[in-house]
């Protein structure tokens, strides 16, 4: 059952949850996952961009996952809001999904290098374990549940606020399906853009859809009459 609202419900937690900026690895195809990656030159002017959109919104508090990629994008956020770079509270726990040894790699390389486990990658099987690399892999179902459970538990001890969580596509990814009731194993037909606004309400710790993939305030366009 699909969950979507046009307006937060008064006392709900409101969370802006926030894709980092474009890296070379996303430009190139490459699996980041906990491999800690920085934003280019064209994900930190993402950031900019994003910071001076939210500029004028109510927000009471910005959050990051701990890789880098997702603090330079919070941080952009906190700078375009006269505040500092300290101010942004740091969470591993809404890091991208772990990869295992599929991380570094190209789609392709993947493929060549791991063709049982990506084979059941690509078939959405939620529970297949990935093969070791430099950092322990995670099944999509241990993933979901850590994700899911890292913004409900923001979102509890911060009732009646606004949040800005800046994480992953994948952590995207599982606050979506959450809040549609979409099952994990079913293909990803949705898109999640870098530095894209997502926003959702949390009451009685229930997910529910505001509105998906604002990316307005990426356009050079925009940019362009700004400056």
């Amino acid at each position: 059952m699909s969950s979507t609202v046009e307006h937060a419900p008064p006392g709900a937690t409101t969370i802006l949850l926030i894709r980092h900026g474009e890296t070379a690895w996303n430009a190139e195809r490459r699996l980041q996952g906990h491999l800690d990656i920085a934003l280019n030159a064209e994900g930190e002017r993402q950031a900019a961009a994003l910071g001076r959109a939210l500029a004028g919104e109510r927000i009471d508090l910005v959050l990051s996952s701990d890789l880098g990629r997702a603090r330079q994008t919070a941080e952009a956020i906190a700078l375009a809001r006269g505040q500092s770079s300290d101010s942004v509270l740091r969470d591993p726990k809404l890091r991208e999904r772990c990869y295992g040894g599929f991380e570094g790699l190209l789609y392709s390389e993947i493929a060549a290098r791991f063709p049982l486990q990506f084979a059941a990658w690509q078939a959405r099987n939620v529970d297949a374990e990935l093969p070791p690399g430099e950092n322990c892999g995670e099944t999509f179902r241990q993933f979901f549940d850590r994700a899911l459970s890292a913004i409900l538990g923001h979102a509890g001890q911060h009732p009646g606020k606004t949040l800005a969580l800046v994480a992953h596509g994948g952590v995207l990814e599982c606050a979506y399906r959450a809040a549609l009731g979409l099952p994990l194993e079913t293909p990803r037909d949705f898109k999640i853009h870098n530095a894209s606004v997502n926003r959702f309400v949390v009451q009685d710790g229930k997910l529910t859809l505001l509105s998906w993939g604002e990316v307005e305030h990426l356009q050079r366009k925009v940019l362009d009459e700004l400056s």
